[in-house]
């Protein structure tokens, strides 16, 4: 039996970006849905697309985005290759807001199905904004992850973003609903924001279940169900992400380490790190810095 869902690895890598090419590609893409939002930006070719129950013929220069759980599929008008740049992200791991704008994730949620937030935009939309540079600079920083590239990749799709909201507003779209949006309860779609904020104090399953509502059980299950593993691995692998790149782009020692990034002592730091990636915290910042060398 076939299945839609396309699992994904969002919570080990919540941003995802590279140039699509139907030479060397998988191609055509078979209908399916995922949790995490994609874009896409038509560099050659002409593809059709099928979201839900509409169809849409992308040429050069288009824009076409996917919210979460969106069916879509991809295919080509003629035996041309397609070439085209994805971008795909978890929204609510976009943690750039102000004062007076809700979160990104919860102003998009709001947009699904609204008649005034098309997810097309032809290329002239786009006229006095380089589309072009923006994807080739989100590829580049996944690519490279060179030191800070979460938060300038943040950066760029936010960036984004917020071009897709204010041409939004021009056609009516209320940004001001996801205001109404209650947020002062977590969700499964949530908590990990609240995870990664959080990573560095001591975290209970059992806490983050009354978070959002529900029994520890069920959202042991519910948690593994949608995101391949358990809560409490998903934890350590925040701790060991934030602890490499400290190992990385730091000089501080370990016993500072361990410190921020929620571990009970250097020796448990130790202990888990040489567990999940064969080598000692130590050995992996030397084995990194000849590599640069």
């Amino acid at each position: 039996m076939d299945f839609l869902f396309e699992e994904s690895n969002m919570l080990t890598s919540p941003y995802e970006a590279f140039l699509f090419d139907t030479k060397h590609n998988v191609f055509p893409i078979k209908a399916h849905w995922h949790y995490f939002m994609e874009i896409i930006f038509m560099l050659k070719g002409t593809a059709i697309i099928n979201c839900n129950t509409e169809e849409y013929v992308l040429e050069p220069g288009d824009l076409i985005l996917f919210h979460p759980q969106a069916v879509h599929s991809i295919f080509t008008a003629s035996h041309e290759s397609l070439k085209y740049d994805v971008l795909k992200f978890d929204a609510n791991k976009l943690q750039i807001n102000s004062s007076y704008t809700p979160k990104l994730s919860a102003v998009f949620k709001c947009a699904v199905d609204d008649p005034c937030a098309p997810i097309f935009f032809p290329s002239k939309t786009f006229a006095n904004f380089s589309l072009d540079n923006l994807m080739d600079s989100c590829i580049e920083e996944v690519v490279n992850k060179d030191y800070g590239y979460d938060i300038r990749l943040q950066s760029l799709i936010s960036t984004l973003l917020i071009e897709i909201l204010r041409l939004w507003r021009k056609y009516g779209f209320d940004t001001n609903n996801a205001a109404l949006m209650p947020n002062n309860t977590d969700s499964l779609y949530t908590i990990l924001q609240y995870i990664d904020e959080h990573s560095n104090e001591s975290l209970k399953v059992e806490l983050l279940a009354e978070r959002c509502h529900m029994s520890y059980s069920y959202f042991a299950k519910r948690f593994h169900d949608l995101y391949g593993q358990s809560c409490r691995d998903y934890i350590e692998f925040i701790r060991l992400s934030k602890v490499k790149d400290l190992l990385l782009f730091t000089n501080f020692d370990l016993n500072y380490i361990s410190q921020e990034t929620g571990f009970s002592d250097c020796s448990h730091l130790i202990r888990i790190f040489k567990k999940n990636t064969g080598m000692t915290p130590k050995q992996f910042r030397l084995h990194h810095t000849i590599s640069k060398n």
